[in-house]
């Protein structure tokens, strides 16, 4: 008895010479596809008699359209709010994604990447990098990195941090702060190092005194941070390098009966909508974090669909706003 081939949703794309994402998509009618493509996959399938089982269908897409996201503290709103981004426009695409939260633990991010991987992930957006590099260069799936640098190889979307860091410090310097204490974040990550630079700039040559001090982008460690130096230190001023650290110092000087800003004027990073919560509200260095999070999402689909970038790295320029927490913004 002669077996008839039956042809797949792989030999549609390889006849039509393009990814299995896209001929998903045609088939279940979601997400934009051009009209080329629509053309040469409607060609393929009439060539080829490719008749898709629902059963068949559901297995490729949930092995082609799965996208990864793996941040490294959800608890912090700057993830959260990057991830709806990257979700509403993968969505678009008919894409799922994942998301992975490794609790800055190096062993969690790889069991993330290889258990994904295993499972036919179709590519991933990554913004916790403490592995090793080659964890991720020796993936066979593309990847896009996002608030954090990987490797040169690996395109990355990010905000100018340097450059913000150092227009919310002289944004201190012009209200009158001349003891500013610098919340700069974990040592050797990417962006807490950048923004040190920036504040480093701000102050060089002026005269005033600084106080810098490590802080992890966590409330109640910052709260404490703050607490210590600000019953041993007259400080006038801080830039914290997040506005979680920045919600931590402004509860500190709550409860030690520092006014903000009439004797404390604080600057936060990232722009999340916890700045604006808070009370007073909070004067703080904002990120696009939409547009980081959509732009990372597209690139990664380029990517998977076979297409090349027009650039590989994208950085963003930040915007101050100034609220409460500084007299200006009062």
């Amino acid at each position: 008895m002669k077996v008839e081939w039956l042809a797949n949703i792989r030999d549609v794309a390889q006849k039509a010479g393009v990814s299995v994402a896209t001929v998903s998509r045609y088939l279940n009618n979601k997400g934009y596809i051009s009209e080329e493509a629509k053309r040469v996959i409607s060609a393929a399938v009439e060539e080829l008699n490719y008749r898709p089982s629902l059963v068949a269908r559901s297995l490729n897409t949930k092995q082609a359209m799965f996208i990864g996201l793996i941040v490294p503290d959800i608890v912090n709103p700057f993830f959260p709010e990057l991830a709806r981004a990257i979700e509403d426009v993968a969505l678009e695409y008919d894409y799922t994604v994942v998301l992975c939260n490794s609790d800055e633990k190096i062993e969690k991010e790889i069991h993330y990447l290889n258990t994904l991987q295993q499972k036919y992930v179709a590519g991933f957006i990554v913004a916790a990098s403490h592995a090793e590099t080659s964890h991720y260069t020796d993936l066979n799936v593309p990847i896009v990195a996002i608030d954090r640098r990987i490797h040169p190889s690996i395109p990355l979307v990010a905000t100018d941090n340097r450059e913000g860091a150092r227009i919310g410090t002289e944004h201190l310097l012009a209200n009158g702060c001349r003891k500013i204490l610098c919340m700069k974040g974990p040592s050797g990550l990417g962006p807490a190092d950048d923004r040190l630079m920036g504040f480093m700039d701000a102050v060089e040559g002026k005269d005033i005194e600084i106080e810098v001090v490590e802080s992890p982008f966590q409330f109640d460690a910052s709260e404490s941070i703050a607490r210590t130096i600000l019953q041993q230190q007259s400080i006038d001023g801080i830039f914290a390098s997040s506005d979680v650290s920045a919600a931590g110092a402004m509860k500190a000087a709550y409860s030690l009966g520092i006014s903000v800003p009439d004797q404390l004027q604080i600057v936060g990073y990232d722009g999340t909508m916890l700045a604006g919560q808070l009370t007073p509200s909070l004067t703080t260095v904002a990120q696009d974090l939409y547009q980081i999070g959509a732009l990372a999402s597209r690139m990664l689909i380029k990517l998977i669909e076979g297409q090349e970038l027009e650039e590989s790295e994208i950085q963003i320029q930040a915007e101050l706003i100034i609220r409460g927490t500084t007299r200006s913004g009062a």
